[in-house]
């Protein structure tokens, strides 16, 4: 693991020197999928081990024993940004496991007012219009066990796709590198780095859109944006461990550390990284009914001239009943005091229950 953890380093340092990046891109891929991780606060890094794997640590693949489908859907922002997810996961021998994701975050029917007021100063409501905007996440994803034992490497390749209405569309392209590791004492570490050779996307931008709105705004949107986006890696460090209680009851406890290649408010913030750690519980029974809880997104806030630290806590049920699992988070993708609690519910079935 430790060779694994200076090779990663090595990568994104070598990537990232010299290339003008921005400190956030691509967030929507970073909000996460599965209601039962969410509940968890995302700290899943080191123990998930189904179809939801290929976006939280790919190595968590080859603990399937059959096909499975996931399904998510959530609303942010007071219904105004609808997120959805779907997965297909399959083992392809023994050893080896290859999945498919897709996800999509989108503002649609937003109200175009630039034109409202005409050359003459008339205000004509018919002059408004609606456009959409999309962000679409296509993963592929391949995990392999090892020769050593309890060790597992997954890979992803990403396809990125956003659309902003007739004004401009990108495509994007990057790599995710991820590891597992569990010990004979059911302990679990997990290592994720997204975006390890960064994700580079191109934009086209339509001129004769954008010069409609290039003066609608005084003093605003008087030249083209840059056409390249470039998303920095990010490290996830993941540690679980599941005590069994009598056969019928288990608790799952987890720890993530979460870094960033960038200067942010999180708990430790430095030029060079930042580290958010992220603490994550899962009750169990009989392996059916699963309550959980979770606290993660630290944040150093200024409030009058005040320094706070600020969390975002998380829960979540779920039930597990012949292959099929559904399950419950009550989340937010951001700061308590910034975003809107959202009810996120996830589906996953095992079709080996059924054959």
């Amino acid at each position: 693991m430790r060779v694994f953890l200076i090779l990663i380093i090595i990568i994104m340092s070598s990537q990232v020197s010299g290339q003008s990046v921005r400190k956030y891109s691509n967030e929507f891929m970073n909000i996460g999928v599965d209601a039962a991780a969410l509940g968890m606060s995302s700290a899943v890094t080191a123990h998930t081990s189904n179809v939801n794997s290929g976006y939280w640590n790919p190595a968590g693949l080859t603990q399937l024993k059959d096909n499975q489908l996931a399904l998510m859907h959530s609303s942010y922002f007071a219904n105004i940004a609808n997120y959805d997810y779907i997965a297909y996961a399959m083992p392809l021998d023994r050893e080896s496991v290859f999945g498919v994701s897709l996800i999509r975050f989108a503002v649609d029917d937003i109200l175009d007012t630039t034109q409202l007021i005409d050359d003459q100063g008339h205000i004509n409501y018919d002059r408004i219009s609606l456009f959409s905007t999309a962000d679409y996440g296509l993963t592929f994803s391949y995990a392999r066990r090892l020769p050593v034992q309890g060790l597992n490497m997954g890979v992803n390749a990403k396809v990125i796709r956003r659309i902003i209405g007739d004004f401009a569309s990108s495509w994007g392209f990057g790599f995710d590198l991820g590891a597992q590791f569990k010990s004979r004492n059911n302990w679990e570490f997990g290592i994720m780095a997204r975006d390890i050779t960064t994700t580079f996307n191109a934009w086209s931008i339509d001129k004769k859109a954008f010069s409609k709105i290039q003066n609608a705004i005084e003093g605003q949107n008087q030249a083209l944006p840059e056409t390249t986006e470039i998303t920095i890696p990010k490290l996830q460090l993941g540690i679980s461990k599941l005590i069994d209680f009598n056969y019928d009851y288990t608790l799952l406890s987890s720890v993530n550390l979460n870094m960033r290649f960038a200067e942010t408010n999180d708990i430790i913030s430095t030029s060079f990284a930042s580290i958010n750690p992220a603490l994550g519980f899962e009750f169990g029974y009989v392996d059916m009914v699963f309550l959980r809880a979770g606290m993660g997104n630290f944040q150093n806030e200024t409030v009058f001239d005040k320094t706070q630290l600020r969390f975002q806590p998380s829960f979540g049920l779920g039930f597990k009943y012949y292959g099929i699992q559904v399950d419950y988070a009550f989340t937010d993708i951001g700061d308590q005091s910034v975003a809107l609690y959202s009810n996120v519910f996830s589906l996953k079935i095992d079709f080996g229950n059924f054959r």
